[in-house]
Protein backbone atom coordinates (compact mmCIF):
# COMPACT_ATOMS: atom_id res chain seq x y z
CA UNK A 1 0.00 0.00 0.00
CA UNK A 2 1.13 3.61 -1.04
CA UNK A 3 0.37 6.88 1.13
CA UNK A 4 0.47 9.24 -1.46
CA UNK A 5 -1.11 12.41 0.81
CA UNK A 6 0.33 14.91 3.27
CA UNK A 7 -0.22 13.69 6.81
CA UNK A 8 0.59 12.01 10.03
CA UNK A 9 2.09 8.20 8.86
CA UNK A 10 2.65 7.33 12.39
CA UNK A 11 3.28 8.52 15.93
CA UNK A 12 6.01 10.99 15.68
CA UNK A 13 6.11 10.73 11.79
CA UNK A 14 4.45 13.63 9.29
CA UNK A 15 4.61 13.46 5.13
CA UNK A 16 5.03 16.51 4.31
CA UNK A 17 5.55 18.76 1.16
CA UNK A 18 3.50 17.36 -2.19
CA UNK A 19 3.54 13.53 -3.91
CA UNK A 20 6.73 14.71 -6.18
CA UNK A 21 8.67 16.30 -3.68
CA UNK A 22 8.56 15.08 -0.25
CA UNK A 23 9.91 15.14 3.15
CA UNK A 24 9.31 13.73 6.51
CA UNK A 25 9.11 15.39 10.18
CA UNK A 26 10.20 12.98 12.63
CA UNK A 27 9.34 14.40 16.29
CA UNK A 28 11.76 13.25 19.53
CA UNK A 29 10.81 13.99 23.23
CA UNK A 30 13.48 16.77 22.33
CA UNK A 31 13.97 18.18 19.27
CA UNK A 32 12.45 17.13 15.79
CA UNK A 33 14.67 16.26 12.91
CA UNK A 34 13.22 16.77 8.92
CA UNK A 35 14.27 14.24 6.58
CA UNK A 36 15.28 14.80 3.17
CA UNK A 37 15.23 17.99 1.77
CA UNK A 38 12.51 18.68 -1.35
CA UNK A 39 12.69 20.92 -4.02
CA UNK A 40 12.44 24.63 -3.42
CA UNK A 41 8.63 25.45 -4.75
CA UNK A 42 7.09 23.38 -1.80
CA UNK A 43 8.39 25.83 1.22
CA UNK A 44 5.12 27.63 1.20
CA UNK A 45 3.43 24.29 1.74
CA UNK A 46 5.69 22.91 4.39
CA UNK A 47 4.89 26.14 6.06
CA UNK A 48 1.22 25.90 5.75
CA UNK A 49 0.89 22.42 6.58
CA UNK A 50 2.75 22.82 10.18
CA UNK A 51 0.64 25.53 10.74
CA UNK A 52 -2.35 23.94 9.96
CA UNK A 53 -1.51 20.72 12.20
CA UNK A 54 -0.28 22.44 15.04
CA UNK A 55 3.23 22.18 14.74
CA UNK A 56 6.28 24.62 15.91
CA UNK A 57 8.49 25.02 13.48
CA UNK A 58 10.92 26.22 16.40
CA UNK A 59 11.65 22.38 17.47
CA UNK A 60 13.01 21.42 14.16
CA UNK A 61 17.00 21.59 14.85
CA UNK A 62 18.09 19.03 12.49
CA UNK A 63 17.79 18.60 8.28
CA UNK A 64 19.00 15.86 6.67
CA UNK A 65 20.39 15.88 2.73
CA UNK A 66 20.14 12.07 1.80
CA UNK A 67 21.99 12.97 -1.18
CA UNK A 68 23.10 16.15 -3.42
CA UNK A 69 20.90 16.25 -6.79
CA UNK A 70 18.71 19.43 -6.96
CA UNK A 71 15.67 17.74 -5.86
CA UNK A 72 16.15 17.09 -2.42
CA UNK A 73 18.12 19.68 -1.32
CA UNK A 74 15.25 22.70 -2.19
CA UNK A 75 14.47 23.80 1.51
CA UNK A 76 17.89 24.16 2.51
CA UNK A 77 18.81 27.54 2.03
CA UNK A 78 15.78 29.51 3.02
CA UNK A 79 15.75 27.50 6.29
CA UNK A 80 18.92 27.78 7.40
CA UNK A 81 19.36 31.16 6.38
CA UNK A 82 16.32 32.10 8.40
CA UNK A 83 17.75 29.63 11.65
CA UNK A 84 21.35 29.77 11.09
CA UNK A 85 21.32 27.46 14.48
CA UNK A 86 19.54 24.87 12.62
CA UNK A 87 22.20 21.90 11.86
CA UNK A 88 22.48 20.32 8.56
CA UNK A 89 23.85 17.50 7.79
CA UNK A 90 24.93 15.27 4.52
CA UNK A 91 27.96 12.70 3.72
CA UNK A 92 31.12 13.48 3.14
CA UNK A 93 30.67 13.60 -0.34
CA UNK A 94 27.47 15.39 -0.31
CA UNK A 95 29.21 18.24 0.60
CA UNK A 96 31.68 18.38 -1.56
CA UNK A 97 29.19 18.02 -4.07
CA UNK A 98 27.70 21.18 -2.70
CA UNK A 99 30.57 23.44 -2.57
CA UNK A 100 31.33 22.66 -6.24
CA UNK A 101 29.99 25.94 -7.94
CA UNK A 102 29.19 23.84 -11.46
CA UNK A 103 27.29 21.58 -9.33
CA UNK A 104 25.13 24.15 -7.49
CA UNK A 105 24.94 26.05 -10.51
CA UNK A 106 23.15 23.40 -12.16
CA UNK A 107 21.01 22.63 -8.62
CA UNK A 108 19.77 26.23 -9.20
CA UNK A 109 19.11 25.95 -12.97
CA UNK A 110 16.86 22.48 -12.59
CA UNK A 111 15.11 23.44 -9.50
CA UNK A 112 13.68 26.31 -11.42
CA UNK A 113 12.58 24.27 -14.52
CA UNK A 114 10.75 21.79 -12.42
CA UNK A 115 9.51 25.11 -10.88
CA UNK A 116 7.99 26.26 -14.16
CA UNK A 117 6.96 22.54 -15.24
CA UNK A 118 4.84 22.00 -12.35
CA UNK A 119 3.40 25.38 -11.63
CA UNK A 120 3.70 27.46 -14.70
CA UNK A 121 3.86 31.32 -14.45
CA UNK A 122 2.93 30.73 -10.65
CA UNK A 123 6.14 31.58 -8.25
CA UNK A 124 5.35 30.59 -4.63
CA UNK A 125 8.79 31.44 -4.07
CA UNK A 126 8.34 35.01 -4.56
CA UNK A 127 10.16 37.17 -2.08
CA UNK A 128 12.15 33.84 -0.05
CA UNK A 129 15.77 33.99 -0.34
CA UNK A 130 15.99 29.80 -1.89
CA UNK A 131 18.65 29.90 -4.12
CA UNK A 132 21.89 27.82 -3.00
CA UNK A 133 25.17 30.10 -2.79
CA UNK A 134 28.18 29.59 -0.76
CA UNK A 135 26.89 30.20 2.72
CA UNK A 136 25.26 26.96 3.55
CA UNK A 137 27.71 24.62 5.78
CA UNK A 138 26.66 21.81 7.86
CA UNK A 139 27.92 18.42 9.67
CA UNK A 140 29.11 15.68 7.83
CA UNK A 141 27.38 11.56 8.47
CA UNK A 142 29.08 8.69 7.46
CA UNK A 143 28.21 4.69 7.97
CA UNK A 144 26.72 3.83 11.33
CA UNK A 145 26.25 7.44 12.39
CA UNK A 146 23.46 7.90 15.43
CA UNK A 147 21.58 11.23 16.08
CA UNK A 148 19.45 11.07 19.61
CA UNK A 149 16.24 13.57 19.21
CA UNK A 150 15.14 12.45 22.52
CA UNK A 151 13.42 8.99 22.33
CA UNK A 152 14.57 8.20 19.54
CA UNK A 153 17.30 7.52 17.72
CA UNK A 154 18.24 7.83 13.78
CA UNK A 155 20.51 6.21 12.09
CA UNK A 156 22.85 6.20 8.96
CA UNK A 157 23.69 3.83 6.15
CA UNK A 158 26.10 4.83 3.30
CA UNK A 159 24.19 3.73 0.01
CA UNK A 160 26.01 4.84 -2.94
CA UNK A 161 24.97 4.06 -6.85
CA UNK A 162 22.24 6.56 -7.59
CA UNK A 163 24.85 9.14 -6.55
CA UNK A 164 28.10 9.07 -5.18
CA UNK A 165 26.75 11.02 -2.02
CA UNK A 166 23.26 8.96 -1.00
CA UNK A 167 22.62 8.11 2.37
CA UNK A 168 20.00 6.24 4.02
CA UNK A 169 18.07 6.88 7.52
CA UNK A 170 16.52 4.11 9.83
CA UNK A 171 14.31 4.28 12.78
CA UNK A 172 14.15 1.57 15.30
CA UNK A 173 11.11 1.05 16.76
CA UNK A 174 9.36 2.88 14.42
CA UNK A 175 11.07 0.08 12.07
CA UNK A 176 10.60 2.99 9.12
CA UNK A 177 13.60 3.41 6.28
CA UNK A 178 14.13 6.62 4.61
CA UNK A 179 16.55 5.42 1.72
CA UNK A 180 15.65 8.61 -0.94
CA UNK A 181 16.19 7.51 -4.41
CA UNK A 182 18.99 4.18 -3.35
CA UNK A 183 15.61 2.08 -3.89
CA UNK A 184 13.36 2.61 -6.43
CA UNK A 185 11.08 5.55 -7.18
CA UNK A 186 7.23 4.32 -6.04
CA UNK A 187 5.79 6.02 -9.65
CA UNK A 188 1.83 5.12 -9.43
CA UNK A 189 2.14 1.29 -8.84
CA UNK A 190 5.59 1.28 -10.56
CA UNK A 191 9.23 0.57 -9.93
CA UNK A 192 11.29 3.57 -11.17
CA UNK A 193 15.20 2.97 -11.19
CA UNK A 194 17.61 5.59 -11.75
CA UNK A 195 21.08 4.60 -10.55
CA UNK A 196 22.85 7.52 -12.16
CA UNK A 197 26.60 6.93 -10.34
CA UNK A 198 27.37 3.33 -10.40
CA UNK A 199 24.77 0.01 -10.71
CA UNK A 200 27.23 -2.27 -9.01
CA UNK A 201 26.89 -0.22 -6.00
CA UNK A 202 23.24 0.31 -6.41
CA UNK A 203 23.11 -3.22 -5.73
CA UNK A 204 25.23 -3.46 -3.33
CA UNK A 205 23.73 -0.33 -1.24
CA UNK A 206 20.29 -3.04 -1.67
CA UNK A 207 21.77 -5.91 -0.06
CA UNK A 208 22.96 -3.65 2.42
CA UNK A 209 19.37 -2.33 3.48
CA UNK A 210 17.62 -5.88 2.63
CA UNK A 211 18.87 -7.00 6.06
CA UNK A 212 16.57 -4.46 7.72
CA UNK A 213 13.11 -5.51 9.63
CA UNK A 214 11.08 -2.62 7.17
CA UNK A 215 7.46 -2.07 8.11
CA UNK A 216 7.82 1.40 6.11
CA UNK A 217 9.60 2.78 3.47
CA UNK A 218 9.42 6.90 3.05
CA UNK A 219 10.50 7.86 -0.35
CA UNK A 220 11.29 11.06 -1.56
CA UNK A 221 8.76 10.99 -4.63
CA UNK A 222 5.37 9.53 -4.38
CA UNK A 223 5.12 9.05 -1.02
CA UNK A 224 4.96 6.10 1.40
CA UNK A 225 4.91 2.94 0.93
CA UNK A 226 3.57 0.37 4.28
CA UNK A 227 2.88 -2.89 4.91
CA UNK A 228 3.65 -6.04 2.77
CA UNK A 229 4.35 -4.41 -0.26
CA UNK A 230 7.05 -2.34 2.14
CA UNK A 231 8.75 -5.79 3.26
CA UNK A 232 9.10 -6.92 0.01
CA UNK A 233 10.20 -3.62 -1.75
CA UNK A 234 14.02 -3.80 -1.51
CA UNK A 235 13.82 -7.56 -3.44
CA UNK A 236 11.32 -5.86 -6.13
CA UNK A 237 13.92 -3.04 -6.67
CA UNK A 238 16.53 -5.63 -7.15
CA UNK A 239 14.03 -7.09 -9.63
CA UNK A 240 13.17 -3.79 -11.46
CA UNK A 241 16.86 -2.90 -11.62
CA UNK A 242 18.03 -6.03 -13.14
CA UNK A 243 15.09 -5.66 -15.61
CA UNK A 244 16.29 -2.04 -16.87
CA UNK A 245 19.84 -2.98 -17.40
CA UNK A 246 18.74 -5.41 -19.33
CA UNK A 247 16.36 -3.03 -21.66
CA UNK A 248 18.90 -0.69 -21.41
CA UNK A 249 21.33 -3.19 -22.99
CA UNK A 250 18.60 -4.17 -25.46
CA UNK A 251 18.55 -0.49 -26.49
CA UNK A 252 21.77 0.01 -26.96
CA UNK A 253 21.57 -3.21 -29.12
CA UNK A 254 18.73 -1.97 -31.60
CA UNK A 255 20.04 1.57 -31.24
CA UNK A 256 23.79 1.26 -32.16
CA UNK A 257 25.02 4.63 -29.59
CA UNK A 258 24.22 5.80 -26.19
CA UNK A 259 22.88 9.45 -27.32
CA UNK A 260 20.17 7.35 -29.40
CA UNK A 261 19.16 4.97 -26.83
CA UNK A 262 18.73 7.26 -24.79
CA UNK A 263 16.28 9.37 -26.37
CA UNK A 264 14.41 6.54 -27.41
CA UNK A 265 14.00 5.21 -23.90
CA UNK A 266 12.75 8.71 -22.81
CA UNK A 267 10.38 9.06 -25.64
CA UNK A 268 8.90 5.56 -24.03
CA UNK A 269 8.84 6.78 -20.38
CA UNK A 270 6.90 9.59 -21.10
CA UNK A 271 4.62 8.28 -23.57
CA UNK A 272 3.51 6.05 -20.20
CA UNK A 273 3.82 8.57 -17.79
CA UNK A 274 3.26 12.28 -19.49
CA UNK A 275 2.99 13.86 -16.00
CA UNK A 276 5.95 12.83 -14.26
CA UNK A 277 7.66 15.62 -12.32
CA UNK A 278 11.04 15.80 -13.91
CA UNK A 279 11.87 17.83 -16.66
CA UNK A 280 12.48 15.41 -19.92
CA UNK A 281 15.94 17.23 -20.57
CA UNK A 282 16.75 16.58 -16.86
CA UNK A 283 16.02 12.77 -17.08
CA UNK A 284 17.53 12.34 -20.22
CA UNK A 285 20.68 13.23 -18.43
CA UNK A 286 20.45 10.46 -16.24
CA UNK A 287 19.62 7.80 -18.51
CA UNK A 288 22.63 8.73 -20.61
CA UNK A 289 24.83 8.27 -17.26
CA UNK A 290 23.36 4.78 -16.87
CA UNK A 291 23.86 3.83 -20.75
CA UNK A 292 27.03 4.84 -20.07
CA UNK A 293 28.02 2.16 -17.81
CA UNK A 294 26.68 -0.46 -19.47
CA UNK A 295 28.85 0.35 -22.63
CA UNK A 296 32.20 -1.21 -19.72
Amino acid sequence: MRIRQAGQIDQGLWLLGTQESCVYLLEGAETSVLISAGMPYILPDLFRQMASWGMTPEKIEHVVILHAHFDHVGVVPYLKRSRPDMKIYASARGWEVLANPRAVSVINEFSETVRRRMKGSEDPLAGMDWVWRDDVKGEILAQGDMLDIGGRQVRFFETPGHSSCSISVWVPGLNVLFPSDSVAIPYRDEYIIAVGSNFEKYLASLDKLAGLDVGKICADHYGCIVGEEARGYIAQTRAATLQMMDRMREALGREGSVGEAARQLIRFHYELRPDYFVHPDILLRTYTQMLKQLTG
